[in-house]
C-alpha cells in the first residue's frame, strides 16, 4: 500500500489530554494499566484504561514531557472518547495535585507512517526519532515514535500548518483512512465509542503490545486482568483480516458456520479501506473458530473474511495462513 514517500495525515482523529501537576505521574500510575512511574522524561508507552470488570474503556499512547517542555504527560486516544475519559479520570483526582486538560481543540496532531517516515521527520524537522520516545521539534511541538514505528507530531494548533508544510516536501498527504490502515497492519487496536467497555484488555492483544504491566500495583480492572493472565483461559483474541466489502465499521459482528449460525463469534474493532481490494480490519474472534477460515461479516451469508498475518505472534494460534485475497 505505501507510496514511494511516507504518508502524512493531518487528521488522525486522535484527542490530546494533558495531565499535569505534582501528583500527575502517581495519579496516572494508579489509573492506567501501564507502568507510568517507570517512564523517564521523554519516554512513552501504550496504555489502557479499564472498568472495574477489566474491560477496556479507552486505550492509546502516552509520554512524559521531554526536557525543556512543561512537566506532565500527554495522552492520545480516540477523539470520540476524550470527554468521557477526561470526566471519568477527573472523578478520581480528589485531593491529588493534578489537572486534566482536553487540549484537542488547541492542538494539531499529525501522523507519519510508512517506509522512510523516520528519514522524513529528520529532513523536515532535524530530529532523530526513536521508538517510544518524544523529541522536541520547535514552537512547542513534539514528535513521538510509537512502539510500532509510526510517528505522531503534537503541536499547538497555530504551528500545525507550518509543520505540515515542512513535511509536504518529504511525505505524501494522507487521509484518516490511510492512517488507520497503517495501525491495522501493525496490529494495534484503537478502542472507540462503538467498542468501549466491551473487551477485556488481553482479548485485544494489549498485553502482547506492552500496554499492561503485571508487576505494578492496583488500578481499575487489575484483579480481573491479572486473574485472566495467570488463572484464566482466553477464549478470544484480536486478529487481522481482509474482506471484499467497504464501509466496515467498529462494532460490526462476525459469524461462522462452525458455531450456531445465528450467534456472532467476533466483533470488528477497527477497519479501513484497502487500496488492493475491499477493507482490512482488526476483530476480536473466538479462538475456536479463527482457524476455520469461514468467518463472514454481518451474517452467515455475508462477505467472507481472509485472515492476514500480524507482525507479532498470538499465543496458541497457528501462524501459517492461506493466501489473502488480492
Amino acid at each position: 500500500m505505501p507510496d514511494s514517500l511516507p504518508a502524512a495525515c493531518a487528521d488522525t482523529r486522535r484527542a490530546v489530554l494533558h495531565v499535569r501537576g505534582d501528583d500527575a505521574i502517581d495519579f496516572l500510575h494508579g489509573q492506567l494499566s501501564s507502568d507510568v512511574r517507570a517512564l523517564a522524561p521523554g519516554e512513552g508507552q501504550y496504555w489502557t484504561y479499564n472498568s472495574p470488570k477489566g474491560r477496556v474503556l479507552a486505550n492509546g499512547v502516552l509520554w512524559r514531557a521531554p526536557p525543556g517542555h512543561a512537566a506532565g504527560l500527554t495522552l492520545l486516544l480516540a477523539e470520540d472518547l476524550a470527554e468521557a475519559i477526561r470526566r471519568r479520570l477527573a472523578m478520581f483526582v480528589l485531593r491529588a495535585k493534578v489537572t486534566i486538560e482536553d487540549a484537542t481543540a488547541s492542538s494539531a496532531v499529525i501522523g507519519l507512517a510508512g517506509d522512510g517516515a523516520v528519514e522524513a521527520a529528520h529532513a523536515a524537522f532535524g530530529v532523530t526519532a526513536q521508538p517510544a520516545r518524544a523529541v522536541p521539534i520547535r514552537d512547542g511541538a513534539v514528535a513521538f515514535m510509537l512502539p510500532d514505528r509510526r510517528l505522531v507530531i503534537v503541536a499547538p494548533d497555530p504551528a500545525g500548518p507550518v509543520l505540515q508544510a515542512a513535511l509536504a516536501r518529504h511525505a505524501s498527504q494522507a487521509s484518516d483512512d490511510e492512517w488507520r490502515w497503517y495501525g491495522i497492519v501493525a496490529g494495534v487496536p484503537l478502542i472507540r465509542a462503538a467498542t468501549t467497555d466491551r473487551f477485556v484488555a488481553q482479548t485485544v492483544n494489549l498485553d502482547l503490545l506492552g500496554a499492561i504491566s503485571f508487576r505494578k500495583g492496583c488500578y481499575p480492572g487489575q484483579e480481573i486482568i491479572a486473574r485472566m493472565q495467570y488463572l484464566g483461559r482466553l477464549k478470544e483474541r484480536l486478529f487481522a483480516f481482509q474482506v471484499d466489502a467497504l464501509d466496515v465499521v467498529p462494532g460490526a459482528r462476525l459469524f461462522s458456520p462452525s458455531v450456531a449460525s445465528d450467534q456472532p463469534c467476533g466483533t470488528v474493532v477497527d477497519a479501513a479501506p484497502d487500496r488492493a481490494r475491499g477493507s482490512v480490519l482488526l476483530a476480536v474472534v473466538q479462538l475456536a473458530v479463527v482457524e476455520a477460515h469461514d468467518l463472514a461479516l454481518g451474517g452467515p451469508d455475508g462477505p467472507t473474511l481472509a485472515r492476514r498475518a500480524l507482525p507479532y505472534d498470538v499465543p496458541g494460534v497457528a501462524t501459517s495462513l492461506p493466501a489473502a485475497p488480492g
